[in-house]
């Protein structure tokens, strides 16, 4: 801090108000730096952009964020956070594995059609190579826990006619992400749930009988 190192000792509450004020301009800059990612792309996008859209300076976001690189990062890790809630609220439903696996795979597919966090941490995984920092590798935690859940349908004896459970997490994964930028391109993700509705049902069709527990699945009309 500029006063300590002046010798200048602020009051604890001096010293948390600034920490709380740094916080929120976080959050404004990622929240700004988000909406700019999804909307224009990681090369597109400028500091100046993302100044503009937060309500700051130029210098304010270089006081929080040393560069364009820097920001996508943080932009990365919060929607792969958003990612892992996303999967503990599922956890905490308790439903059968193959519900579980079905409705991890419906939240996403909404959090992806509603949320600009996770629009904007999507497109910057496409952009990766232009993202002159290491972004953490795509969705390895998602096809693990969607490969336990496999395994423990299959211990339960009900999953024999499945592939192997890290097999077929790799496929329901890469099919669900294709469909998502798919569904991107062609209907700004309006069809995105009803698409993974649908590939859950061709994928693993043992799976219907435990999407009725699922509080996101489509109702008959």
């Amino acid at each position: 801090m500029a006063d300590e190192a002046f010798g200048v000792q602020l009051p604890p509450h001096s010293r948390a108000l600034k920490q709380e004020r740094a916080v929120r301009s976080r959050k404004v800059i990622l929240t700004a730096a988000a909406q700019a990612f999804a909307a224009k792309g990681y090369p597109a996008v400028t500091i100046l952009d993302v100044a503009e859209a937060a309500g700051m300076t130029k210098g304010a976001v270089y006081f929080h964020y040393e560069n364009k690189d820097a920001l996508a990062l943080a932009v990365t890790e919060q929607f792969y956070g958003r990612i892992g809630e996303i999967a503990e609220t599922v956890e905490e439903l308790a439903l059968p594995p193959l519900g579980s696996v079905a409705e991890l795979l419906l939240r996403t597919a909404t959090a992806f059609r509603d949320e600009t966090v996770i629009q904007a941490g999507a497109r910057l995984q496409l952009e990766r190579q232009m993202i002159g920092v290491r972004l953490p590798l795509p969705y390895e935690a998602y096809t693990r826990l969607i490969a336990s859940w496999l395994a423990r349908d299959r211990e339960a004896g009900t999953g024999d006619d499945l592939p192997a459970p890290e097999t077929l997490a790799t496929v329901l994964v890469s099919a669900f992400f294709g469909a998502q930028h798919i569904s991107w391109v062609l209907d700004d993700r309006a069809d995105l749930v009803e698409r993974t509705t649908d590939l859950v049902r061709t994928i693993i069709p043992s799976a219907e009988k435990d999407m009725g527990r699922c509080p996101s699945a489509p109702r008959p009309r």
